[in-house]
């Protein structure tokens, strides 16, 4: 799908990146000098990247063996980040393909990591909360579906994205932590609020996490998984927790050598870009994500749904 003059123009006059000081203005600049294209209208590299980012639904397995988690203790678990619901790349027929793809794979539990709808500027199919909200209610799971929120839920309407959850019954864990399974298959469930709920001007901003907090809600000795939207709180994860989930950076969504780090919404760069990081003994998972930010392209990260499992 090639994008139409106007919207190459408007792409040109958009706004900075998060937490990185790279604008469409120079990221266009600069990818599409890699990429050896002319311009984002550019026929093939386009209508590349809109394609993948639309049709393309992956769905990626990772066993990790953290040594917090028990040998035996069997739990599987099926990832959705950054959903982006609206067309052209996430609109209600590849919605409706995420639920039923996550369904299908009979995961113990759904975890939702945030940032339910799209907000860029080139939205060709707008898609009300409700609507969302209502296909990700049919997701099921012996363990229950939970969720917690995004940057973009937090910047464009975070009322309403709670209220679209409530509505149909999928718990939010907001700096929070519930103990989930039978006997001694138990373990923590917990989820951080998002940490840059609030801008506060130019790579600046202020987040509603709260790390101790959460921790202090998590009483004995059973295992913990983390879910947080962004992965940049990796570092000062204590030891105590087995797994982190999270999303927010789309796996750099343009995954060109050289230009996908400086696309990477992290402070850290691509250390925390993409996949399964283990640092001083302790694991994270970083979805590559369903929907786009800023530009409807992927190329080199399609849409995945996670499937994840502990214990095997």
């Amino acid at each position: 799908m090639a994008l139409a003059p106007d919207q190459v123009a408007a792409f040109q006059h958009g706004y900075a990146a998060p937490q990185r000081p790279l604008s469409r203005r120079r990221f266009l600049k600069s990818s599409l000098g890699v990429l050896g294209v002319a311009g984002v209208g550019a026929t093939g590299t386009a209508a590349y990247g809109a394609y993948e980012a639309r049709f393309d639904l992956r769905v990626t397995d990772y066993r990790p063996v953290p040594r917090q988690w028990p040998a035996g203790q069997k739990l599987s678990i099926a990832v959705i980040a950054d959903l982006h619901a609206g067309g052209p790349n996430a609109g209600r027929e590849q919605v409706r393909e995420v639920v039923d793809t996550a369904n299908g794979l009979g995961c113990d539990l759904i975890v939702l990591l945030g940032d339910y709808f799209a907000t860029h500027s080139f939205v060709t199919e707008r898609m009300a909360h409700s609507e969302w909200a209502s296909e990700l209610g049919r997701l099921k799971a012996p363990l229950g579906v939970f969720a917690i929120l995004g940057n973009h839920d937090w910047w464009h309407d975070v009322s309403g994205t709670r209220k679209a959850l409530a509505d149909v019954r999928i718990p939010l864990l907001e700096n929070h932590a519930v103990l989930l399974g039978q006997g001694r298959q138990k373990f923590w469930l917990a989820g951080l609020g998002d940490q840059i709920a609030y801008r506060l001007g130019r790579n600046k901003f202020r987040g509603v996490d709260d790390l101790p907090g959460t921790m202090a809600k998590i009483h004995g000795n059973e295992p913990v998984i983390m879910l947080a939207h962004e992965p940049d709180i990796f570092p000062e994860m204590p030891d105590r927790v087995a797994l982190t989930l999270a999303g927010h950076t789309h796996g750099g969504q343009v995954r060109v050598p050289f230009l996908w780090q400086r696309w990477t919404p992290s402070r850290y760069g691509d250390r925390f870009a993409y996949g399964h990081v283990v640092e001083r003994d302790r694991h994270m998972i970083v979805s590559g994500g369903i929907g786009t930010s800023i530009v409807p392209l992927r190329i080199g990260v399609p849409p995945e749904i996670l499937r994840v499992v502990l214990g095997a």
